[in-house]
């Protein structure tokens, strides 16, 4: 039974699936593009396109889902923690008489489970999010327009419904990855081709996911209630394997590796004509662009702009184009930008594109790349020994930056440790400022930084799956790296500035925007108008959440999805706010915390991560810090005595 299923979904790959419309409303479309791949384009009046092809992901679908159902009620949440080089066929032989019962025994069920690990090398990459389904949702901004101009209760229990909408149409977006849901897809469509002994034997073993799958996210620690275990954390991320014949030239920089960890790239776009110039650096730098897989969220003027997806000449006449050349690593979803709400919605549909890559990392849509970054990111993430590790950081300029040969000119990088309040009233929010740029202090690894950056991001790859953007936060621009840091930090993430710069930014002023004509650029704020009112709502809800307006009612804000998009349990903020001197009664902040960031914080901290590499452990970390100018250099006896006169 157990080949039948493996010999279906393979069948699968060579079947394409027509007329998989869903006439939900005038705002999804699929089509091909002049790359002759495809993209997603919303919202514009037409259906869900024709000719869905489900490729080799069903046979990783299929896969998971026999040791979903032969481990379930043994183990209750499982994903495979390795990926290997060895075919279906090694050893689905020795699998074929185990039967549901025998999941009781644990001998046999460990058996089992160290079996579908082996065989995790058919995951594919790159997986598009055409081979999923998409999901119904509310527009962000009509959510908060539907209650408050028109005055719809649309929410009830958390959860958006049309009927109380009062006429606004969902949206199409593509669903989270999530490995169950997408066993559950592919299985759903296989029925065509099943005999009745096939349906009858998956009826019976799909039986305990009926009532409700675990879902990526309770898996990885029920929603942050809980700190993940290293073998969790390690089961999230695909790879490729090394040992065909194109790596040949390029093995010295394996080390002896035989597969390759995935990298997924979200870039999202507001009329930026620099961003297919950012997506062709992305891969043109890299060491290995097989294993890159990128996900851009364009919002253009439809019939004005040119999209990210339209390389300089149709790929019929120089297929060497790297649009071209790495059409099946690229998804693009389009968005009509007078839809636009700013960068949190959009960064959240780039979160939506993941597709359970190794790494991830988050870019904007006008970055030029050094030469292998790739080679260059991942080693430095794990030479900080930690699974939770996150680099980030503001970008330096790329003005004298980078020679014609994508090789760093600077020795300096910027570090991640100046936050003040600005606004009024209610809308009062911590926002970044600029931070100071200088060589690193500690040498072979990253630093230890308090804060997140939104421009550069890179993580492992669970890093997205547990703290999405957040849906129902439109015309945000100043507090989402805010929001984002504190919610990782309570699920036990930790920020790292890199020791050395792995692409440059071109900003709206100085000489290189000039010559780009970045100051001409458009930008969300043409929106305001059509929006008006939506951002207040939405800060209200940001730093509602956070826990950084504790004298605003709880009741005024709104608190859909609040599991999804919330707060975690593996630290508590106030040990944030307590620990980097930040008062979110008064709205204030202790000055000069850059002198404490740095190498003090890193040498400090670095004491209490954690044996198995899984974050730092704040519970040991009792010091708060104050402003050096008026309290002196206070952590100077916390330091290690091998750092004392650095």
């Amino acid at each position: 039974r157990l080949i039948a299923v493996h010999t279906i979904s393979s069948a699968l790959e060579l079947k394409t699936c027509n007329n998989m419309t869903k006439a939900l409303n005038p705002f999804s479309t699929h089509f091909n593009d002049a790359t002759g791949g495809s993209r997603t384009r919303w919202p514009v009046a037409s259906q869900m396109a024709d000719g869905v092809i489900l490729r080799s992901l069903v046979t990783f679908g299929s896969l998971y889902f026999l040791l979903i159902i032969q481990t379930y009620n043994r183990l209750n949440y499982f994903f495979p923690d390795d990926v290997n080089s060895v075919t279906p066929s090694t050893h689905l032989d020795s699998m074929r008489n185990v039967e549901i019962e025998e999941v009781h025994h644990p001998a046999k069920s460990q058996k089992l489970l160290n079996d579908i690990s082996e065989l995790a090398q058919i995951m594919p990459f790159p997986q598009s999010i055409h081979d999923v389904s998409f999901d119904e949702i509310i527009h962000p901004a009509e959510e908060i327009l539907a209650k408050e101009v028109r005055g719809a209760n649309h929410v009830r229990n958390g959860k958006n419904t049309r009927h109380e909408l009062d006429g606004v149409e969902p949206i199409l977006v593509p669903a989270f990855w999530d490995p169950y849901a997408v066993i559950m897809n592919a299985t759903s469509k296989s029925e065509d081709f099943l005999t009745e002994n096939d349906k009858s034997y998956l009826k019976k073993v799909l039986a305990p996911l009926q009532n409700g799958y675990p879902s990526v996210r309770k898996y990885l620690g029920n929603y942050g209630q809980r700190l993940m275990t290293p073998e969790e954390a390690k089961s999230i991320g695909s790879y490729i394997p090394v040992t065909s014949q194109k790596f040949s030239n390029r093995k010295s920089f394996l080390h002896g590796k035989e597969k390759l960890e995935t990298i997924f790239v979200a870039i999202a776009s507001y009329r930026d004509f620099q961003c297919r110039q950012t997506v062709e650096s992305i891969f043109s730098r890299a060491r290995f662009p097989e294993r890159i897989r990128v996900a851009v969220v364009d919002q253009y003027a439809f019939g004005e702009d040119t999209p990210c997806s339209q390389p300089e000449v149709p790929c019929g006449e120089d297929p060497f184009q790297i649009l071209c050349k790495y059409k099946s690593q690229i998804d693009f979803f389009e968005i009509e930008a007078k839809y636009s709400v700013g960068p949190v919605f959009a960064r959240h549909l780039g979160n939506r594109m993941y597709r359970g890559e190794y790494y991830a990392m988050q870019s904007d849509a006008h970055v030029d790349y050094v030469k292998d970054w790739d080679i260059r990111t991942t080693t430095e993430l794990d030479s900080s020994s930690n699974e939770m590790a996150i680099l980030t950081t503001y970008l330096s300029d790329v003005t004298g930056s980078l020679d014609k040969d994508g090789n760093s000119m600077r020795s300096t990088r910027p570090i991640m440790c100046k936050s003040d309040y600005e606004g009024f009233g209610s809308d009062k929010h911590l926002r970044h400022g600029q931070q100071p740029e200088g060589e690193a202090m500690v040498h072979g690894e990253p630093t230890l930084e308090p804060f997140w950056a939104a421009g550069f991001s890179f993580s492992r790859g669970h890093f997205i799956v547990n703290i999405p953007y957040d849906q129902h936060l439109p015309m945000i621009f100043q507090g989402e790296e805010i929001s984002i840091g504190l919610r990782a930090f309570s699920y036990g993430y930790d920020f790292y500035t890199p020791q050395h710069s792995h692409c440059f930014h071109y900003y709206g002023t100085g000489e290189a925007a000039v010559k780009a004509h970045r100051n001409t650029i458009p930008t969300f704020w043409e929106n305001s108008q059509k929006y008006s009112g939506v951002a207040d709502k939405g800060m209200r809800r940001l730093n509602g959440i956070i826990q950084m307006n504790p004298e605003i009612d709880r009741n005024t804000w709104n608190h859909a999805d609040e599991t999804l998009y919330g707060v975690g349990n593996v630290r508590e903020l106030q040990k944030f706010f307590e620990t980097f001197g930040i008062d979110t009664v008064k709205k204030k902040t202790q000055d000069h915390l850059c002198q404490f960031a740095g190498r003090n914080m890193h040498w400090i901290f670095k004491q209490y991560l954690r044996q198995n590499r899984m974050g730092i452990d704040y519970q040991h970390i009792n010091y708060k810090f104050k402003d050096p100018d008026i309290h002196g250099r206070t952590w100077v006896h916390l330091l290690p005595k091998n750092q004392l006169n650095v």
